[in-house]
């Protein structure tokens, strides 16, 4: 019987800390005991922080002037926080309110202690994991009942990317400064990486997705995924693994324990 296969898509640094919990996990599952499956890391994207030689002002002059500043993704929060240099107290006002998507955005800002602080920044985000994305942000923030043509919202996002949120906001009249705090870099086709993935049986295989762009790359590298098994975080990323043609689709809730747990699940199945 050949060897079952769970590849991570994550950036690299993110897949790392997925693969650990993965292998935790699956270490004290009985469905992988006598023969464990391996755990690949195929980083579909590359993170990079933003450049130029204003960016950091920039983001400081308008985290400064804002009324709340929105984080579209932990990469943001990793980037922006990189770029400036010093704590959220310091370049914040008095410190702004901060609003993310979800969990992985929330181990983000505590690794920088925002949230904990002796006056805790306040934190707006989707209490229920299933609403972890962009219209589950606006759910809460439209509980606030803000006069939004009076807000200044800045938006720290990757270039590109979804506008939805942006969109509703400027809609609702709030006053937007989006700043593009990183860029993704898709995996090159040529790399040697590639060659190990296509030796894997596909029949085996359980394909953890998580960025609808990394999945839409994905596509382009001709691999035999109708014969594979796709475990979505997102119900748009399903679409996007629908679209390049992977033979299942599991969708689970959002955050790495979901993940591991519907790993946990296939495997059982299997």
């Amino acid at each position: 019987m050949s060897t079952k296969t769970i590849v991570i898509t994550r950036p690299s640094g993110q897949a790392h800390q997925l693969s650990a919990l993965l292998n935790e996990c699956l270490q004290n599952s009985p469905a992988s005991q006598a023969k464990p499956p391996e755990i690949i890391s195929l980083p579909l994207l590359t993170i990079l922080p933003g450049s130029g030689s204003t960016l950091a002002q920039d983001i400081a002059a308008s985290l400064h002037a804002a009324d709340l500043a929105i984080f579209v993704s932990p990469n943001a929060i990793e980037c922006t926080m990189r770029l400036l240099g010093c704590s959220w107290q310091e370049v914040s006002n008095s410190p702004v309110p901060i609003g993310v998507m979800g969990g992985g955005s929330l181990a983000a800002l505590s690794a920088y202690g925002i949230g904990s602080e002796s006056t805790p920044t306040w934190l707006l985000y989707p209490q229920d994991n299933t609403e972890w994305d962009s219209e589950g942000l606006w759910k809460v923030l439209q509980k606030l009942q803000w006069d939004w043509p009076t807000k200044r919202v800045v938006i720290l996002k990757g270039e590109g990317g979804r506008d939805w949120l942006a969109d509703t906001l400027k809609a609702a009249g709030a006053h937007l400064n989006l700043i593009s705090v990183y860029s993704r870099i898709p995996l090159d086709l040529e790399s040697p990486i590639w060659g190990d993935i296509r030796k894997i049986d596909f029949v085996q295989s359980l394909w953890l997705l998580t960025s609808s762009e990394a999945v839409r790359h994905l596509g382009r590298a001709q691999l035999p995924l109708n014969l594979s098994v796709a475990l979505c975080s997102h119900p748009n990323i399903a679409d996007a693994a629908r679209q390049i043609g992977f033979r299942e689709i599991i969708v689970c809730e959002s955050g790495d324990d979901a993940l591991v747990k519907a790993s946990q699940h296939w495997l059982e199945q299997q």
